[in-house]
C-alpha cells in the first residue's frame, strides 16, 4: 500500500522540507519543491484537500470583485495566474462565460459595470473572449430562466472554472509531488515540532492506526490553511500576520439551465451570487459570514438566504425549497490580515496570500491564498526554501501543467484503437476518452490497459455519476483512499451529484466499496453513512458477497 510505505519512509528518512497541510497551498509547495529536486515530505491530519480546498466555487477567476476596491495590481496578478492555469491545464481549467444581470438602483450603473468588464479584459491581456453588453431582449431570448423584473440589462465576460472539482485539482499536485519522489500521507497529524540543532523534529500520529512517529526535516513549511495560527502556537512561531475567517456555502440542486454559463447576480447583500453548471447539477451560492472558528456548518439561515436569492432571480416552474437540495458545500475562507487588522472593513479583504519566513529557525508560514494563484505560491515557496539554505538541483524544472502533446496523442491513439468512446456511459456529459485524459493525464494509459483486459472496466457503477469501474480500481491502487468519503467527495464528486439516500441504495456503491476496501467494505460503508442520516440499503440490494468482483491490476503504487 502506497500510504503505509510512505508512512514508514516518513519515520526513517531525513527530509529537506516537511510541508504540513495538503490543501492547495501545501500541495503546490510539495509539488514545486519535489520537481526541483528537494527531498519532500507532505502530511495532513485529514484527507488531501479535506477542508477549505474542497469547498470553493470551483472557479479560477482573476479577481474582478477587487476592481471595486481599486486593487488593480492584485487583479493583474490574478488574471495572469488565471491565464497561466488556462494555458497549462487546458483539459481541466477552461474558460467559461459569466452572464450577469443588473438590477435598477444597484450601487453601480450598468454601463459603469460594463466598462469595468472591459477594463478587466484589458488587464487580463485580452486572453479571454471579449465582454458583451446585454439588452433585456437578448437576455430574455438567450437565458429565459432569468427573471428580468427590475433589470435594465446585463453584460457578459469571461473567467475560468474547474471542469472536475477543486479537491481533484489539488490531488493532481499531490500526485505530481509523489511522481517526483515526495513522501506524502493523509490522516497523519502533526502534534507539534521543535527545533533541534539544524533540523525540525515533528511528532506526528497516524490517525488511522494511532501509531506515533517523528519526522526530521531541515525546513518546516506550515501550510495548514485556516489552522496555520494554531500550529504556529504549537511551535512557538510569532508572525506579523494572522487569519480571520469568512464562511461561504453553496447548495447543489438539479440542473436549472442547460446552458454552459455561470449566471451571475448581485445578491440582496450586494455580493456576487452565482448559478454554476456542474454536469447534471447546478451549484448556487455563495454567502459571506464572518465566523470565529475554522469549523463551520450550514445553518437554516444560510439555506434561506441562498434559496431566497435564487428564487427571486430565476423564473422557475416552482420555487426551490430545502427538499430540492442534493448536497451542500460549506467552508471558511482564511483571510490574511496584518497583526491588528481585520476590523470593520473585513468584507473588503482580498484572498491574497502572504508568506512569512523565520530565517533563524528555518520556518515558513503561508497565510491566505486562493486556488487561482496557486502556481505563484509554489514558486515563492521554492525561493523561500532556497534562501533557507536548501539546494534545489533542478531550479528551472517546470513543475506544473498537463503532459506534453506527444503523450496526449499517444493516449488518444490508443483510445481510438480501443474504440473507447463507444463505451462512454449513457447520459455522460463528455466522451470517456476526454474524461480519462483530463483526470489522469499520462496515467490514463494504465486505465486503457484495464479496459482492454476487461471491457466491464468501462462500466459506470453508481447511477447518476460518470465514474467507471477502472477508475475505482485505479483509486484503490494509487490514490490513498482511507475512508469512503475520500473517494466520494474528493477524488470524485459523486456525493455532490447523488443524494445520500440514493447512494445508500446503490448496488454500484457497494461494489465500489469492495474494490476500494476488499473485505473491509461493509464496515467502510457503515462508517460513511452512520452519521449522515442516510437510509439503509433497500431490501433486495445484493450483499457484497454476491457482487462479482472486477479484476483490478494486482500491483501496488510505490510512488
Amino acid at each position: 500500500m502506497l500510504r503505509a510505505t510512505n508512512i514508514d519512509s516518513l519515520s526513517r528518512e531525513t527530509f529537506d522540507v516537511l510541508v504540513l497541510g495538503a490543501g492547495i497551498n501545501g500541495a503546490v509547495a510539495a509539488a514545486a519543491l519535489a520537481a526541483r529536486g528537494a527531498r519532500v515530505a507532505l502530511i495532513d491530519r485529514g484527507d488531501f484537500a479535506g477542508f477549505t480546498s474542497q469547498e470553493s466555487s470551483n472557479l479560477a477567476w482573476g479577481g474582478i470583485k477587487y476592481m471595486e476596491s481599486f486593487e488593480f495590481p492584485l487583479v493583474r496578478k490574478l488574471c495572469k495566474s488565471r491565464n497561466l492555469l488556462l494555458r497549462s491545464y487546458p483539459s481541466t481549467v477552461q474558460e467559461i462565460r459569466f452572464y450577469t444581470a443588473h438590477e435598477r438602483g444597484f450601487r453601480h450603473g450598468l454601463f459603469k459595470l460594463f466598462l469595468g468588464a472591459w477594463l478587466y479584459w484589458i488587464i487580463g491581456s485580452f486572453f479571454t473572449r471579449i465582454p458583451r453588453l446585454l439588452s433585456r431582449r437578448a437576455m430574455a431570448r438567450e437565458e429565459p430562466i432569468i427573471n428580468l423584473d427590475g433589470c435594465d440589462g446585463g453584460f457578459e465576460y469571461s473567467d475560468a472554472y474547474l471542469v472536475d472539482n477543486d479537491a481533484r485539482f489539488v490531488w493532481g499536485f499531490v500526485r505530481a509531488a509523489l511522481d517526483h519522489g515526495a513522501r506524502a500521507a493523509n490522516y497523519v497529524e502533526s502534534l507539534g515540532a521543535r527545533r533541534e540543532g539544524y533540523a525540525w523534529l515533528t511528532r506526528a500520529r497516524d490517525v488511522a492506526t494511532g501509531r506515533e512517529l517523528t519526522i526530521r526535516a531541515r525546513v518546516l513549511v506550515n501550510a495548514c490553511g485556516p489552522f496555520v495560527d494554531a500550529h504556529n502556537a504549537l511551535t512557538g512561531q510569532r508572525t506579523s500576520h494572522r487569519h480571520i475567517f469568512s464562511k461561504g456555502i453553496h447548495l447543489i440542486v438539479d440542473r436549472l439551465t442547460p446552458s454552459r454559463r455561470v449566471l451571475t447576480f448581485f445578491a440582496d447583500d450586494g455580493r456576487l451570487f452565482f448559478v454554476i453548471p456542474m454536469g447534471a447539477r447546478t451549484c448556487i451560492g455563495t454567502t459571506d459570514t464572518r465566523v470565529e472558528s475554522p469549523h463551520a456548518a450550514v445553518t437554516p439561515e444560510d439555506r434561506r438566504f441562498v434559496l431566497s436569492n435564487i428564487n427571486k432571480r430565476l423564473n422557475l416552474p416552482r420555487p426551490l425549497v430545502e427538499a430540492d437540495i442534493i448536497a451542500e458545500r460549506c467552508g471558511v475562507r482564511p483571510l490574511a490580515v496584518a497583526d491588528g487588522g481585520g476590523g470593520e472593513d473585513w468584507l473588503q479583504l482580498s484572498r491574497k496570500h502572504a508568506i512569512e519566513v523565520n530565517r533563524a529557525e528555518a520556518h515558513v508560514s503561508i497565510f491566505g491564498g486562493k486556488l487561482t494563484d496557486c502556481i505563484n505560491v509554489g514558486d515563492e515557496i521554492c525561493a523561500a526554501v532556497q534562501e533557507l539554505g536548501v539546494a534545489l538541483p533542478r531550479p528551472a524544472q517546470r513543475w506544473y501543467g498537463e503532459p506534453g502533446e506527444e503523450v496526449r496523442q499517444e493516449f488518444f491513439r490508443r483510445a481510438d484503437d480501443l474504440a473507447l468512446d463507444a463505451l462512454t456511459p449513457p447520459r455522460s456529459s463528455e466522451k470517456l476518452s476526454a474524461r480519462l485524459w483530463r483526470r489522469y493525464g499520462a496515467r490514463a494509459l494504465e486505465l486503457l490497459d484495464d479496459i482492454r483486459s476487461d471491457p466491464r472496466m468501462a462500466d459506470a457503477l453508481v447511477e447518476g455519476a460518470e465514474d467507471v469501474r477502472c477508475e475505482i480500481a485505479y483509486a484503490a491502487r494509487h490514490e490513498m483512499i482511507v475512508k469512503l468519503e475520500d473517494f466520494l467527495r474528493r477524488r470524485t464528486k459523486i456525493s455532490l451529484l447523488v443524494r445520500r439516500d440514493e447512494l445508500a441504495r446503490s448496488p454500484g456503491l457497494r461494489e465500489a466499496s469492495r474494490l476500494l476496501f476488499g473485505d473491509d467494505a461493509d464496515r467502510r460503508l457503515e462508517e460513511y453513512f452512520q452519521d449522515r442520516g442516510a437510509q439503509e440499503p433497500a431490501a433486495g440490494t445484493p450483499p457484497l458477497s454476491r457482487i462479482p468482483p472486477a479484476r483490478p491490476r494486482p500491483e501496488a503504487d510505490h510512488g
